[in-house]
């Protein structure tokens, strides 16, 4: 991992999960066992998953890729289709992903 303060290029996906409240510790157990994985693709500068303490089924994603292209490899690793898109998807009740930039700052 990199660090966020230095970096001027990437680009930051955020996920907002709602999973069915019957699933919500089941999708916690899939996205523990996938958070690893993700961690150590090499375009990934930064990936991290959140739980809400208020609403436990609520879970955010903060994630920093090296560019688009790495976003879409980070799609298409074994790891994200059969974790997230077979097993964590199903048991959701909503999902929303943006697509970010970093803010750069005026220089002198």
């Amino acid at each position: 991992m990199v660090d966020l303060h230095a970096l001027k290029d990437g680009l930051i996906v955020t996920a907002f999960w709602e999973a069915r409240p019957s699933e919500a510790d089941a999708v916690a157990a899939i996205v523990r066992e996938y958070l690893p994985q993700a961690q150590r693709e090499p375009w990934v500068h930064a990936f991290q998953i959140h739980r809400s303490i208020a609403e436990p089924e609520k879970f955010f994603f903060y994630e920093v890729f090296r560019d688009e292209a790495g976003f879409a490899s980070h799609q298409e690793t074994p790891h994200f289709k059969a974790l997230i898109v077979g097993q964590a998807l199903p048991k959701l009740t909503k999902r929303e992903r943006t697509q970010h930039r970093f803010v750069q700052a005026e220089t002198a």
